[in-house]
């Protein structure tokens, strides 16, 4: 199976039912964080670059644990990840290297202590509302999904866009994972009927004249 679909040029013409999803691209998850993707830098200018595309919606989401949130190995035997993305810690912030428009909408996961959350479509906003809220608020009928970590949070939340009915776009030059070899998860992606593309292959549409 390849690792890119083949889509016609239109079917990549963006327009305001499209959503852009930014998942986790915070400090602790770049070189020189608590948990660090390797080469995770190399995906800011190519989100920077889609962030200025004609997208209805773009949203981020950010891990914001608690500092005895139950996945860190310091505070549980079974925890599984350093302490990371600690709420309003430098860790949990976007990198200075992130340029993303004013006007666009945020949401956290991993904020109660008991309970972890790979896909932003387990986060909120600070009002309490959900990404398939907010989503169907815009009238989004497509989500195209990057960020860190590709085999985690990444890919849960191109799962459950594609298992919650919408048309679903994993940006491969846009995500890196903590595993040199992205073809295993990009090949379960694919199974679960999600597209991937690269970020070049998105159009503006053509002013009308």
């Amino acid at each position: 199976m390849p690792l890119h679909s083949a889509l016609s040029s239109s079917a990549l013409m963006l327009g305001k039912e499209d959503a852009l999803i930014v998942v986790d691209v915070q400090n602790d998850f770049l070189p020189g964080g608590a948990l660090p993707v390797p080469h995770g830098t190399a995906i800011l200018p190519v989100i920077n670059q889609l962030a200025h595309l004609p997208f209805g919606l773009i949203v981020t989401s950010q891990d914001w644990h608690p500092p005895e949130h139950a996945s860190f190995k310091t505070n549980h035997h079974n925890g599984l990840w350093p302490p990371h993305c600690v709420a309003h810690t430098y860790g949990a912030d976007f990198p200075l290297g992130l340029h993303l428009p004013d006007h666009i909408q945020h949401v956290f996961k991993g904020t109660q202590a008991h309970q972890d959350s790979y896909s932003a479509f387990e986060a909120r906003t600070n009002s309490g509302l959900l990404l398939d809220t907010i989503l169907k608020q815009h009238g989004v009928t497509r989500v195209f999904v990057c960020g860190l970590a590709l085999e985690y949070c990444v890919k849960a939340t191109a799962m459950d866009a594609q298992k919650a009915g919408y048309k679903t776009v994993l940006l491969t030059d846009a995500s890196k994972g903590l595993k040199t070899n992205p073809a295993p998860t990009l090949m379960a992606c694919q199974e679960k009927g999600i597209l991937l593309c690269s970020g070049l292959q998105l159009h503006t549409p053509s002013p009308t004249r």
